[in-house]
């Protein structure tokens, strides 16, 4: 874990909530596939036709473009690019910050536009930040992560006097 960013602690219903609007981003904006991801590279969220796609691999190579990206925006004085385009002949890739620490991937081809992906993805943004702002304030609480909700003074004392 890089103490730099911190691993995700995601809980159920705000990964509801971030699917929705996943599923909602891949329709409005006519792509084929969305992805969510941590600047550590984990994929927190997909729609669409990622499950044809070697998530894994793509989800590290998009948090490295990134990083690499926020080296030349300090070598140039900026805090940092928040948004990044690749075209390609049949394929094409947006991909933007939420709130400084996830990256929202679409992946869309010629059956939509660069225009109005873009527009779909300012929607998803503005839906998403206060999402993962809550989410940074729910996992800094006492007892917050998901695994140890499950586990008693009881459970920790068995472990122990066995």
């Amino acid at each position: 874990m890089n103490p730099m960013n911190p691993q995700l602690v995601m809980f159920e219903e705000e990964l509801k909530q971030i699917q929705k609007i996943v599923d909602r981003l891949l329709q409005d904006s006519r792509s084929r596939s969305i992805l969510l991801i941590d600047k550590n590279g984990q994929l927190v969220a997909a729609s669409g036709s990622a499950h044809e796609l070697d998530t894994t691999s793509l989800s590290s190579l998009v948090a490295g473009n990134v990083a690499a990206t926020g080296g030349i925006a300090q070598l140039l004085q900026e805090d940092e690019f928040t948004g990044q385009f690749h075209e390609g002949k049949g394929m094409s890739i947006n991909m933007s910050l939420v709130g400084r620490r996830i990256i929202l991937v679409v992946l869309f081809d010629k059956g939509t536009t660069p225009g109005l992906v873009r527009l779909r993805v300012k929607r998803a943004q503005d839906e998403l930040v206060p999402i993962f702002e809550a989410l940074a304030v729910k996992a800094s609480q006492p007892n917050s992560s998901p695994a140890l909700q499950e586990i008693t003074d009881q459970d920790i004392d068995d472990l122990f006097n066995d």
